[in-house]
């Protein structure tokens, strides 16, 4: 607005956290450091036990922040043009650190003014209304908030504006009548099922394979153990992607489609996540208690190396697609501990070459996702633009590994003890080949939009090939 422009009309003051944005800044920051500085979470309780003002400066002060990315209520925006153009001052007011309330008004460019919480005092509350109301004169103020905290400033308000309430904010609306925006209902129950991506459960099929090749088909103890190692496998899984979700807030707002992902979008609210994924995790392990110590090692394994891989390990240059394989490999090693079956060298050796083709796959089509210019701070791995040709031949080079280790496999002693028709298992190599090679076509015309595991699950020309495949085992067993 021009300069020149008399303000008039009371001010009206505006919350950040659940009002302005979907979301809160302290939770954001708390996962922000523990991406960037990890090795600061450790300084965490003692900042807390200086209090929230403490906590929330120390963590501003050790954060990248990038204001755009933050998921806005355009309501909101719309309410406080309104008030803009009627020649009113518009301050922002919030209980987050000044440095990170400072960078959401410079990148708005719509306020007059901040006021929020320094290394000293934590502006929630009647802190900010005994600030707010010794900075105006007698005909008050309007105010914007969303949360119980908020109360205390609506009721004081000359006019006040609820923006999506919690429970105790409803209450006052609903009693008061005052202003709504954004008061439709809206079920948690629909975004927190998306964060755990239960299409995804499909990768922990993997666990039965052992047991298939067992040919104990009647066998129900070790079906009931394939069955409770699926489960507890999926639990952990989802509670992982919840962890990943959360660690990648910022690189995920970059890209076009994981940009609408529940937390990254605001539709889950961090500390719901957070509920779930604990209440997920102690399934999982609830689950691996009933099975035998050999399961709960490798689940343990699992657990760590999914956590190392959240942390530190997707990051790094080839050792996250590495990781990503021995994932795959982890949940036949499961099935195998479950039912207590013995293992196979070779299915080991395929399993890995196979999921390394895959997950290269994967970051294939990430990167080609972010185009041209892709660096490591926007990916948030360690590949470059520069990278998508050698990704592409090191993928096709390790699915043709993969098919290989099967051939060999096939013609080997024990395939002959197993199967008394062992040449009709022959067909199963060009059927594994149409599978890799099918997906590096579409993957180099930019036509994989998932997670390619997923993708073999689902789509209908690989189903084709699976149930060939089976046919050809089953008549090489029992023909």
């Amino acid at each position: 607005m021009d300069a020149t422009v008399i303000r008039t009309g009371r001010p009206v003051y505006v919350d950040l956290d659940g009002t302005l944005i979907k979301t809160d800044l302290l939770w954001e920051s708390l996962f922000f450091l523990a991406r960037q500085r990890p090795a600061d979470l450790w300084r965490v309780p003692g900042w807390l036990l200086s209090g929230k003002a403490r906590l929330k400066a120390e963590i501003a002060n050790r954060i990248c922040f990038d204001a755009a990315l933050l998921p806005y209520r355009d309501e909101v925006i719309d309410e406080i043009a309104a008030a803009r153009m009627q020649g009113r001052r518009i301050v922002l007011a919030t209980a987050a650190n000044e440095r990170l309330a400072h960078a959401v008004a410079d990148h708005l460019g719509v306020f007059d003014d901040v006021m929020a919480s320094d290394g000293e005092v934590n502006l929630s509350s009647h802190a900010k209304l005994a600030r707010i109301v010794g900075e105006t004169d007698i005909h008050g103020f309007d105010y914007i908030g969303n949360s119980k905290d908020d109360v205390c400033l609506l009721e004081a308000a000359a006019e006040a504006t609820v923006v999506a309430p919690d429970s105790a904010a409803a209450r006052w609306q609903a009693a008061t009548g005052a202003n709504l925006l954004d008061g439709e209902h809206r079920s948690l129950l629909k975004p927190c099922l998306r964060a755990m991506r239960p299409h995804q459960w499909m990768k922990n099929t993997l666990v039965f394979v052992p047991i298939v090749l067992t040919h104990e088909y009647l066998d129900v103890a070790m079906m009931m153990a394939g069955i409770m190692a699926f489960f507890s496998f999926s639990f952990a899984a989802s509670a992982v992607y919840i962890l990943n979700d959360l660690l990648d807030l910022s690189s995920d707002r970059r890209h076009k489609t994981k940009r609408n992902r529940p937390f990254a979008s605001g539709a889950v609210p961090i500390p719901v996540g957070l509920a779930l994924g604990v209440g997920l995790l102690v399934a999982s392990v609830g689950l691996a208690l009933l099975l035998n110590p050999a399961y709960q090692l490798v689940l343990a394994g699992y657990i760590a190396a999914t956590t190392l891989y959240s942390f530190f390990l997707k990051r790094m240059l080839l050792i996250d697609v590495l990781t990503l394989a021995a994932l795959y490999t982890v949940r036949i090693v499961a099935g195998t501990a479950a039912a207590d079956v013995e293992g196979s060298f070779w299915l080991i050796a395929f399993s890995v070459f196979f999921f390394l083709s895959l997950a290269l796959v994967k970051r294939y089509t990430e990167l080609i996702d972010f185009g041209t210019g892709a660096d490591r701070a926007t990916t948030g791995r360690g590949y470059l633009d520069a990278d998508l040709e050698t990704l592409g031949q090191a993928g096709m080079s390790s699915g043709f590994a993969a098919v290989m280790v099967l051939a060999l496999y096939i013609d080997s002693t024990a395939i002959r003890e197993l199967y008394p028709m062992p040449w009709m298992l022959w067909p199963l190599c060009p059927l594994v080949l149409y599978i890799i090679v099918r997906i590096w076509i579409l993957a180099r015309r930019n036509q994989m939009h998932e997670d390619p595991v997923v993708f073999i699950l689902q789509d209908w020309r690989s189903q084709i090939m699976i149930g060939a495949g089976g046919v050809m085992f089953l008549t090489a067993a029992y023909v």
